[in-house]
């Protein structure tokens, strides 16, 4: 996943993002269990970090043999494994681990919600990372295995994630994460993954701030769009953080033997955060709902000023047609002394445009002291 702080194209380059689809690879009546990962999937790259609290390899492995002799080596071993392109590499992962079938399952379905799961001997943990690229949001299943002496995990794809800090602080040997075990180093890789919505969420309060001003300055039709798709953007960031809620409170208050008591504490501080991200994106859903109301009031306001204009513009212009057709309806004076009197008279131009400018600004006059033109 590409990082980008920005959470917008600019206006030439706008493009509007199709909301993603769901795609169950299974067929209906399928073995449950059976690993059948999407057919665009990479293959799979296997990367490992073995540690002790004094030692710790990190390495790219080409096979499980070397997988084998870390194992017997360090007392913990991280497992991380980018894209689902091989079900045999990944079936044979799950049967050197105990990984269950249904879990399995799950993985290379991508489109979980967040959750844990107890499979007795180990726990599933299913998370969502975030991030922005090129200004669209993009969400990323994270799936984790934590038994008594490993952590294994899954992603879609390779590239970057929000993993780094943690894997920074196992090199630098930083804090206590290598004096302390597996259920801390899922503590830690949940936490990173829940500290990784907060530059999200800021950069769309940010473009919030700017949608806001642009709002005062301008009432161009693609500002309708843009909040229209930030607001589809913080929905599904919502929908991604919402679940974690459910997940962090199962992991840090039901009884897992592979859960200590000291790394709850640590759970339950990771649990306020993800109540800080979904209180804020409460917040700016209310904010684009307000964005888009002052929208359509400042071009309704805007209408109604070019209609005030025009409508005065209407009825200054009215009496003056009148008078003007009355003055060009031309009866013969030979035949009737009443017939236009006017055109037989040496002022009676001049006293026409006299009579109009003189209606033109007594409604004028009218109108001002009654407030329509100020």
């Amino acid at each position: 996943m590409s990082h980008s702080s920005s959470p917008h194209h600019a206006d030439g380059a706008h493009r509007h993002k199709e909301a993603p689809r769901f795609h169950r690879q299974t067929t209906p009546g399928a073995s449950p269990g059976t690993i059948v990962p999407p057919p665009d999937s990479p293959k799979p790259v296997l990367q490992v970090i073995a540690y002790s609290a004094d030692r710790i390899v990190e390495k790219e492995i080409d096979g499980l043999g070397e997988l084998r002799e870390l194992r017997r080596e360090f007392p913990i071993v991280w497992l991380n494994v980018d894209g689902f392109g091989d079900p045999a590499l990944l079936q044979q992962i799950a049967d050197m681990f105990h990984l269950h079938p249904l879990a399995m399952e799950d993985v290379v379905h991508v489109h979980q919600r967040s959750k844990v799961e107890d499979y007795d001997d180990l726990l599933f943990v299913v998370v969502r990372m975030v991030a922005l690229c090129d200004g669209v949001l993009e969400t990323e299943q994270l799936s984790l295995f934590l038994g008594k002496d490993f952590i294994v995990t899954f992603q879609e794809r390779p590239g970057g994630d929000s993993l780094e800090p943690v894997r920074e602080r196992l090199r630098r040997n930083h804090g206590r994460i290598r004096r302390s075990g597996p259920d801390y180093l899922l503590y830690a890789l949940v936490d990173a993954v829940i500290d990784g919505y907060f530059p999200v969420v800021e950069a769309f309060g940010d473009r919030l701030d700017e949608l806001d001003a642009e709002i005062g300055e301008r009432k161009s039709p693609s500002l309708m769009t843009h909040i229209h798709d930030t607001r589809t953007n913080l929905l599904q960031l919502r929908r991604a953080a919402w679940p974690h809620r459910e997940a962090l409170q199962h992991l840090q208050r039901d009884s897992h033997t592979l859960i200590s008591d000291e790394t709850r504490v640590y759970l339950r501080d990771c649990y306020d955060h993800v109540i800080q991200i979904i209180d804020v994106l409460e917040t700016y859903r209310e904010m684009c709902a307000d964005l888009r109301d002052l929208y359509l009031t400042s071009v309704g306001n805007r209408t109604n000023e070019i209609m005030r204009v025009l409508t005065i513009m209407s009825t200054i212009f009215i009496p003056l047609s009148f008078i003007a057709s009355v003055y060009g309806m031309n009866f013969n004076t030979g035949v009737s002394r009443f017939n236009m009197p006017e055109l037989n008279w040496v002022f009676g131009y001049p006293f026409a445009l006299t009579l109009m400018g003189g209606t033109a600004l007594s409604l004028l006059i009218y109108f001002f002291r009654k407030g329509w033109l100020r």
